[in-house]
């Protein structure tokens, strides 16, 4: 990916190995197909560049980190399952082979797709007047990976009532319940998210995309099986990890009292 990258709703630029993306479209940021093509577009090469680390996605302004689905778009007549892209809705939520790490910086109301958007991310900062709503049920619609994620992230009467209801969680709570990372001053949110993604990309390459791996596919398993799993040599980016250089450089490293070289291989 080149330094810089732009679209009329979306802005990427790489700044060394972390990549800023920044979802800039009217006053909510909500998202129609086209823009979501355009964020899938985005995190397909951030997925497939091996310069590029850790992701921020953030929102435009100060009010809205997103707001979801585009409802004007939906009444000119855009339908609901649309072509998102291959990335899903908001780029990444349904991205397959995406093993780097996202960090969602939530800069205001995360509401339907875009509180989807943030339970998709890796990491999660947030202003400390970020709200997060779904009210998809009270609009006769779902929130598709809001349904599947939420439920194996809180307690289920939680969840139900955040599903359900519509119960709206402010950025202090939704960090009691694990939601996010920290919440911060409006005006420290993207240091906060930059100091963030420069700790992760000090850490191996190889190392976060198996973490993340052994993650995807191991969360739903006993412990057992997901043991198994893990020694059966099926995980490719955990197996690339073992058998790389970088798994040498990094003993090496600590052991001669220096900074590791990341070669990625």
């Amino acid at each position: 990916m080149t330094d810089a990258a732009a679209s009329a709703a979306v802005t990427a630029v790489a700044d060394g190995p972390v990549l800023e993306v920044t979802l800039d479209r009217g006053k909510a940021n909500a998202i129609d197909a086209a823009t979501s093509r355009e964020l899938s577009r985005v995190f397909v090469e951030f997925r497939d560049d091996p310069g590029l680390r850790v992701a921020i996605l953030t929102g435009a302004g100060d009010r809205f980190f997103c707001a979801g689905w585009d409802l004007n778009a939906a009444a000119e007549g855009e339908e609901f399952e649309a072509d998102y892209g291959e990335g899903g809705f908001g780029g990444f939520v349904e991205l397959r082979g995406l093993l780097k790490p996202v960090i969602a910086a939530v800069n205001g109301m995360a509401v339907g797709g875009g509180f989807e958007i943030v339970l998709a991310a890796d990491l999660v900062v947030a202003a400390e007047h970020a709200r997060f709503w779904l009210p998809e049920a009270s609009l006769g619609l779902v929130p598709d990976s809001g349904s599947v994620r939420l439920p194996r992230m809180l307690p289920p009467v939680v969840a139900n009532e955040i599903l359900y209801a519509g119960r709206r969680l402010d950025a202090a709570e939704a960090q009691r319940w694990g939601l996010v990372n920290s919440v911060v001053a409006a005006s420290e949110l993207m240091t906060e998210a930059r100091s963030l993604a420069a700790r992760v990309a000090e850490s191996a390459p190889l190392s976060v995309a198996a973490i993340h791996q052994i993650r995807d596919h191991t969360r739903h398993l006993p412990l057992a099986a997901a043991f198994e799993l893990l020694r059966s040599g099926q995980l490719a980016a955990y197996e690339a990890m073992l058998g790389s250089a970088d798994a040498v450089e990094g003993p090496a490293a600590f052991t001669e009292g220096r900074a590791p070289r990341w070669q990625g291989r």
